[in-house]
């Protein structure tokens, strides 16, 4: 990356990743203003963490810090078509996001003193992935299995801590890695330019932020995204099973004369060349050899300790990328067996009179909430609904309608879900989610389960879906 230092950076939007763009070029020299819609008591926390030397300017997008910067960086959360930065972009001005930031440094350095590569694997050293559910849960349980195999790992992106914030700590010790391991979203890959990544992988493709996009074929290209830059040495896991990620195999990778990355799925219904279970054990087939394909038993899928038919494919994903990436099998199996999941993922909170309940907070689409639905056998009391992000409702119709014996609504979404669903369960609305768990609690019965999976954003009544998972869990443990 070109020298940065005294260079006039304009970053737009502060929250994680905002704040970490912009701590991490103050520190290279950068002269850093951050700017951002909202007010300052709304963003004490991050103003708590920013270098004493970025100046800010909040409540508005002026255009003078936008056309007078020499680079813009955007924050995920921040159309990359609003008028400032279009206007900024006719002036020649270039504009990229802060995963696209911390990859050229990350791989390329600059051009300032001491700021040098901070990988060490010649491959490229990005290992990233991608999808509408689950990919929070593929991407760490990935660097689970990768330090388990004794590889330096940098673990960071769209999974909760700023990829520059952890680059800002590598250059300051310079601590390089063998592999820095992504969780990416399609708000981030809109703005990625060199990005590379040796190994990347789409989990699904389910209707989700429709309120940003203009389809779901709009949203999907913007995943897509992931692999744009791939070449052959690099690799692409796809999910065989889902319909849109398998429309953007063929409509962007099969045929197509360019070389392309090596491409593998995963699947829970068919042989594919890749991972797949089959008979309630999992196999894979990664490497040809001179009589074909050979598939290798990798684990019975009972020992996997996270459950779920989602976690399933987020386990066969990670496992496959960790394999390409040169884990060793043993390594793999061992995390599969030991890797406890995520806080606010289908994570269980307690039992009480038998009763169990589960946290599924960053449930926050209409995909995702099919997924846990489909995990439980026993009646379920479905905790749902916040600020609608244009979901489909009616697309948990069926679920609700075998699976669920009483449906708790709250939020702003709460009227729309009741129309789309009230009449598939027993439909009851609350005021705010305590009430909603005490409604749950006295609908449930020995051997249920209470659910708290939105489909929803969580902006309506909480800070954000970590916020709502922790208020739902204290709750439920102040429950006598």
């Amino acid at each position: 990356m070109k020298k940065l230092r005294g260079k006039r950076i304009t970053v737009v939007g502060m929250a994680r990743s905002g704040t970490g763009a912009a701590n991490l070029l103050a520190e290279l020299g950068a002269e850093v203003v951050v700017t951002d819609l909202k007010r300052r008591d709304e963003l004490e926390n991050f103003m708590r963490e920013l270098n004493p030397a970025v100046r800010f300017v909040l409540g508005d997008h002026p255009g003078d810090i936008f056309v007078n910067a020499d680079m813009i960086i955007l924050s995920p959360g921040i159309s990359s078509d609003i008028p400032q930065v279009t206007h900024a972009r006719e002036f020649g001005i270039p504009v990229i996001g802060e995963l696209e930031l911390a990859y050229q440094l990350a791989v390329n350095g600059s051009d300032d003193p001491g700021v040098r590569p901070l990988i060490t694997n010649k491959s490229g050293g990005f290992l990233a992935v991608t999808g509408t559910n689950g990919k929070s849960t593929t991407t760490a349980l990935l660097d689970f299995m990768m330090r388990k195999s004794g590889f330096r790992t940098i673990l960071g992106g769209n999974i909760g801590n700023a990829l520059t914030g952890e680059i800002l700590k590598c250059i300051r010790y310079y601590q390089p890695a063998d592999y820095f391991v992504a969780e990416v979203s399609s708000f981030q890959l809109e703005t990625i330019r060199s990005f590379r990544p040796a190994g990347a992988a789409i989990i699904n493709i389910t209707p989700d932020h429709l309120d940003r996009y203009h389809s779901l074929r709009a949203y999907a290209d913007a995943k897509a995204r992931i692999f744009e830059n791939q070449g052959e040495k690099d690799f692409l896991i796809l999910n065989r099973d889902d319909p849109e990620t398998m429309n953007l195999y063929h409509g962007k990778i099969k045929g197509k004369p360019a070389p392309g990355p090596r491409v593998y799925f995963f699947s829970r219904r068919e042989t594919v060349h890749g991972i797949y279970a089959r008979d309630g054990r999992v196999f894979y087939n990664l490497h040809r050899t001179g009589v074909g394909l050979e598939s290798r038993e990798l684990i019975a899928a009972e020992e996997i300790r996270i459950k779920g038919v989602h976690n399933l494919e987020n386990a066969m994903a990670a496992s496959a990328m960790a394999l390409l990436a040169g884990c060793s099998p043993e390594a793999v199996q061992d995390s599969l067996r030991e890797f406890p999941g995520l806080e606010h993922r289908l994570e269980f909170v307690r039992e009480l009179n038998g009763v169990r309940y589960f946290n599924d907070s960053k449930g926050t689409n209409v995909g995702a909430v099919l997924k846990s639905l489909e995990s439980f056998s026993a009646p379920i009391v479905l905790i749902a609904g916040g600020r609608d992000k244009a979901g489909d409702f009616s697309q948990l119709r069926e679920l609700v309608r075998t699976r669920v014996k009483a449906l708790v609504l709250i939020g702003e979404s709460k009227e729309k879900i009741r129309r789309a669903l009230g009449d598939a369960a027993d439909t009851f609305m609350a005021d705010d989610l305590k009430s909603a768990a005490g409604i749950s609690r006295n609908k449930a019965e020995r051997g249920d389960v209470v659910l708290l999976s939105p489909a929803c954003a969580s902006f309506d009544m909480f800070a954000d879906f970590e916020d709502r998972g922790r208020q739902f869990k204290k709750i439920v443990m102040e429950m006598e």
